[in-house]
């Protein structure tokens, strides 16, 4: 796979690649409505989905960490931590495969899995349906968004998977430069985006818009968590595999990796430098860089231009 030019030699080329969509894709089989959206959004932020009526979608996707949660590791059922920290469902309209290890096939599969797992947020989904169908204001916004169809599982998922293609990335400060404002970052993000293009191939994996392949790579993280290899058992590059994370808003997402075992964006770009464990595993694109200090603060000072200014998620009220 060859390697991105260097920014003088390609500027227009590269900005492009990055430029931000203008309209959201939703699936022919669970298509957007206002409706259903609304629905979504309430049920993505009621904790009477869990079965200890403790934790809802968004106690693990909050809007202020982008769409993580800012620990480690994520806290599941009686608030015991989980292997893995919460990957962010921000720009998750445009996703391919879900969960770290890609478990989830669509966005309405990942939104019912945590919801039955014992672990996670442990309600039966039989008992949830029949919950929700006997609040009244419950009642009707299922009817508003799916006439004449019974409150079932898969109208949740339908529901909540329509809000989760909503929560897209707010424009940030690379944004306004690929639209030609050279002011808006500075000289060392600049050489930071020249070498997130060029030696330091960080866009052979975080590629497109929103700065993921959506694919599966080994990145050297001394852990034992086989990823992806749990579901594609024999092929070897998969075993300690984890899904690319999109990188927009990344400077509100620490710690970092499926672990949380970065602290901060400066130990990512160190790690990558570093190249990370040496095993038949490990992805070809990852191995020692030999990046500067200086160039692995410009990757960073890069890297910060992703982060908009996110709005709070603010619910008015739940149904009663």
């Amino acid at each position: 796979m060859p390697i991105a030019p260097p920014l003088a030699s390609a500027p227009n080329q590269l900005r492009t690649a990055y430029r931000r969509p203008d309209t959201i894709p939703f699936p022919a089989d669970n298509p957007y409505t206002p409706q259903k959206a609304l629905l979504g959004r309430m049920l993505f932020h009621d904790t009477r989905l869990s079965g200890s009526g403790a934790l809802s979608c968004a106690s693990c996707h909050n809007a202020g960490f982008g769409y993580g949660d800012g620990l480690p590791k994520a806290l599941g059922n009686d608030m015991k931590p989980l292997a893995r920290r919460s990957p962010s469902i921000e720009n998750g309209a445009w996703g391919a495969l879900f969960m770290w290890d890609g478990r989830a096939a669509s966005l309405e599969a990942q939104a019912l899995g945590p919801i039955a797992a014992g672990t996670e947020m442990n309600q039966p989904l039989d008992r949830l349906t029949h919950a929700l169908s006997s609040i009244g204001e419950y009642h009707a916004l299922f009817a508003a968004a799916f006439p004449r169809q019974a409150v079932t599982p898969a109208r949740v998922a339908e529901a909540i998977a329509t809000y989760e293609r909503t929560i897209v990335s707010s424009p940030a400060p690379l944004d306004a430069w690929i639209e030609g404002d050279e002011s808006a970052i500075s000289a060392s993000a600049k050489r930071g985006f020249a070498l997130f293009n060029g030696r330091a191939r960080c866009a052979l994996c975080h590629a497109g818009w929103y700065f993921s392949d959506d694919g599966f790579h080994d990145t050297g993280l001394p852990d034992a968590d086989d990823g992806r290899g749990r579901i594609v058992r024999r092929v070897i590059k998969m075993q300690h595999a984890f899904k690319t994370p999109g990188l927009r808003d990344v400077a509100q997402r620490g710690p970092f990796m499926h672990d949380g075992s970065l602290p901060t964006l400066e130990a990512v770009v160190a790690h990558y430098n570093r190249g990370g464990v040496d095993r038949s595993s490990r992805s070809e694109l990852i191995g020692p860089l030999g990046l500067s200090a200086g160039e692995q603060a410009d990757i960073v000072a890069f890297l910060r231009t992703l982060t908009g200014s996110v709005p709070p998620e603010l619910v008015a009220g739940l149904p009663r």
